[in-house]
């Protein structure tokens, strides 16, 4: 199996997958691997991704919240975050980190309060305003992240912030970043891109020393260090770099292509 992160990693720095990239999954697949995108963003961005490239298979979104059958569009398991421990986070983190805003990602909308400011302009149909704070909590609809957001920290800096100031509520979701602009990423506690690849790989009869995994920041170190072996890209957040072994160039240099040709042979004909 081959796990690829998306962003910073399978894809270049305009969200683009390069032809070269994409001739080298197409000739692991044919050579027998199974190809698995594994991100931090909801199927609807994989969507789009598949509909512009042709790319089908699976996919582990929101940092392993959703596995989603990306030929059929269908979501095929999920592990929601309660509302009810989303708010406790949320006001924990409030009130030891000022200025923060929040969102609700649900896998087909983010939902967000008036201090949450981040716009993603590949985003823009799915962003839904609510009045306030207290609106956000109001939603019925099976949420698969709490996202943190400040304009005065970086994401490292919210991240270890969050994580003190969340005290005991801390200990019911996961915290981690995808190097997102002051974006700090919460979900259910235990809920990792590898608990779920490895969920995904255990039904397939996949061992992890079968798993090739390439990605770039601190949401992919779970999964680098479970596959067989997992790949740093060039460009990694340095805590990546510095923690696993093998690295590869980055992915504006087509660094999971570089990979696999060595391993599959040289690409297939455009």
């Amino acid at each position: 199996m081959i796990a690829s992160d998306l962003d910073g990693t399978l894809l270049r720095g305009d969200g683009t997958l390069s032809p070269r990239t994409l001739r080298a999954l197409r000739t692991a697949e044919n050579a027998g691997a199974e190809v698995v995108l594994v991100t931090a963003r909801p199927p609807r961005f994989v969507d789009r991704l598949a509909a512009a490239t042709g790319l089908a298979g699976t996919a582990v979104c929101s940092n392993g919240a959703l596995v989603y059958d990306i030929g059929r569009r269908t979501v095929v398991s999920s592990r929601a975050l309660s509302v009810a421990v989303a708010r406790r986070v949320a006001t924990a983190v409030a009130g030891a980190v000022p200025e923060v805003g929040f969102a609700l990602e649900t896998g087909n909308q983010v939902l967000y309060e008036p201090a949450y400011r981040l716009r993603l302009s590949e985003d823009i149909d799915a962003e839904l305003p609510v009045p306030s704070l207290a609106d956000l909590w109001l939603t019925d609809v099976p949420v698969t992240k709490l996202l943190a957001w400040s304009a005065r920290l970086d994401a490292d800096t919210l991240l270890a912030a969050a994580r003190e100031g969340a005290g005991a509520a801390g200990r019911e979701v996961q915290f981690t970043h995808s190097g997102g602009r002051g974006l700090l990423e919460i979900s259910a506690s235990g809920v990792t891109k590898a608990g779920t690849l490895a969920e995904l790989c255990a039904g397939r009869g996949i061992d992890a020393a079968e798993v090739i995994a390439f990605g770039d920041m601190p949401n992919d170190l779970t999964v680098l260090d479970w596959a067989g072996i997992g790949y740093a890209m060039g460009n990694a957040h340095p805590a990546v770099l510095a923690a696993v072994p093998a690295h590869t160039v980055s992915n504006e240099e087509d660094g999971v292509a570089h990979v696999l040709e060595g391993l599959f042979g040289p690409p297939a004909a455009p």
